[in-house]
């Protein structure tokens, strides 16, 4: 079956259960379990349970489709995401995002764990993407046979969904930089000599997800923004190796800020 009939057929599974449609989708990264559980009269749907859908082994992501009402708004949230680093391979996020547009959701929020290359943007903070780099080079299009392969990404991150987040992230008195998001492959951790490179090259932060699924969200037509939780410094930057331990200790810091975010972000949007 093809990834549209996959995912038309897990989202009627979920339109069983749930009203639609759903308004906006989001990618919970390291430490943001906790939003899906504010989520009100929520159906949940283990990622093993619809079609296509494949299973994070990341310890932090819980792997589950999480739908209901967050803040007057129906979202529809996937708590816990597949890496390319799990699988080698970029369209992992496919099936799971095509669901999301099959939903009616026009907007998508993903969020992630990355390293900071600003000394001024610290462990526990936020980073609005503002655009990225494709440091790996791969693209989830590659094998697409058409010519909407040939998707522009001059402004990948919906400007209008930016202004809000950071209209929201002022009324919740929290601090949100701004930057640009390099993607490495992983799973191991960038060296200080990449980082050194990727500064030069305009990187802000450093991250192992998110770039695919901006790229497939743009290719399936949907408006798309993305928020870094900064858990660490770049490899070199402070003289400590880097470890995914790091990450799940500090992730829940930043995750309670984006958190606030995006509750004023769908208040704001409800009204």
């Amino acid at each position: 079956m093809t990834v549209i009939g996959l995912a038309q057929d897990a989202a009627k599974r979920v339109l069983e259960k749930v009203e639609g449609p759903i308004e906006v989708g989001m990618v919970l990264g390291s430490g943001l379990g906790a939003l899906a559980d504010e989520v009100e009269g929520a159906e949940r749907f283990p990622y093993q349970s619809l079609p296509g859908f494949p299973v994070s082994s990341v310890s932090s992501h819980a792997s589950e489709l999480v739908v209901g009402t967050l803040m007057g708004v129906r979202v529809a949230i996937l708590a816990g995401r597949a890496h390319y680093y799990e699988h080698g391979d970029a369209t992992v996020m496919k099936q799971p995002l095509a669901t999301l547009k099959a939903l009616g959701c026009e907007q998508l929020l993903l969020t992630n764990a990355a390293g900071s290359l600003r000394e001024e943007v610290a462990p526990g903070e936020l980073m609005l993407i503002d655009d990225h780099i494709n440091w790996s080079g791969r693209s989830p299009l590659i094998g697409v046979e058409t010519d909407d392969r040939f998707v522009g990404l001059t402004e990948a991150y919906d400007a209008e969904i930016r202004a809000g987040l950071t209209r929201a992230a002022a009324s919740a008195d929290i601090k949100l930089a701004s930057g640009v998001y390099a993607w490495f492959s992983g799973p191991n951790f960038e060296t200080p000599a990449e980082i050194r490179a990727a500064r030069i090259l305009g990187a802000d932060a450093v991250g192992m997800s998110t770039v695919p699924e901006v790229i497939l969200a743009r290719w399936m037509g949907m408006r798309v923004a993305a928020v870094s939780t900064i858990t660490n410094y770049g490899a070199g930057m402070t003289g400590t190796e880097l470890s995914h331990e790091e990450t799940k200790e500090v992730g829940p810091i930043g995750a309670q800020k984006l958190i606030k975010v995006i509750r004023a972000y769908l208040q704001a949007l409800a009204v």
